[in-house]
């Protein structure tokens, strides 16, 4: 098991190897496994990557960001021109149903709304937006709408566990409650979380996933 100290050196230099990251901009505590990253970022990509390089980490048990976004005087745009870009960048993302999707911008915080059937729907729009000039945030309100029966998404979620060997889905309870999932149990590491958690989004149906599982070093 790592020392705080020994884990927040881990996550100095993968942020340092991280290219598209100024980790001297960032700042990272650690205490009883669980991390803060404070600072500013140029650009709200780079604070997405700060926060997706810090998981990578082994040894992190939760992320807590505190980082804001200052975006440099070329990159800023006003609200009109980033809800205009964000409406083309949709319009061209094949994954998406046609005018399935909402925008609203304020104060370069870009709000999406509408319905898909899948979540990978949901995170296409997304990935679509996030790096746009001028972003400085995203909230994604997008809801899935799809009927499935309970019983079934339970039997996907687990069958899909099993075959990824990389997780042991004796230690994963999944719980359905119409089309939210709920997963709970223990996992070596945040690698074996986050998989668990992709694969109850990537079940046909599921609305929302609560990741109750512990990582337990």
């Amino acid at each position: 098991m790592k020392t705080d100290k020994q884990l927040r050196d881990d996550i100095v230099a993968e942020l340092r190897w991280e290219p598209s990251i100024n980790a001297e901009q960032i700042g990272v505590e650690v205490k009883d496994g669980v991390v803060t990253l404070a600072g500013h970022v140029n650009s709200f990509v780079e604070k997405w990557s700060a926060e997706e390089a810090a998981q990578r980490v082994s040894g992190v048990r939760a992320l807590a960001v505190e980082m804001d976004v200052k975006l440099p005087g070329l990159s800023q745009r006003n609200d009109g021109e980033i809800a205009g870009s964000a409406e083309n960048v949709l319009e061209w993302t094949s994954y998406l149903p046609k005018d399935s999707i909402k925008v609203r911008v304020e104060g370069g915080r870009v709000t999406l709304s509408g319905d898909v059937q899948w979540d990978y729907q949901r995170r296409a729009a997304l990935d679509a937006v996030r790096n746009l000039m001028g972003v400085t945030g995203i909230s994604n309100n997008i809801a899935i709408k799809s009927k499935v029966s309970a019983n079934g998404v339970k039997a996907d979620i687990t069958e899909a566990l099993k075959r990824r060997a990389i997780v042991d889905s004796n230690k994963i309870h999944v719980d359905v409650q119409g089309a939210d999932v709920t997963l709970s149990g223990r996992v070596d590491n945040w690698a074996e979380r986050e998989l668990a958690r992709h694969t109850a989004w990537g079940t046909a149906g599921v609305a929302n996933v609560r990741n109750d599982i512990v990582v337990a070093y």
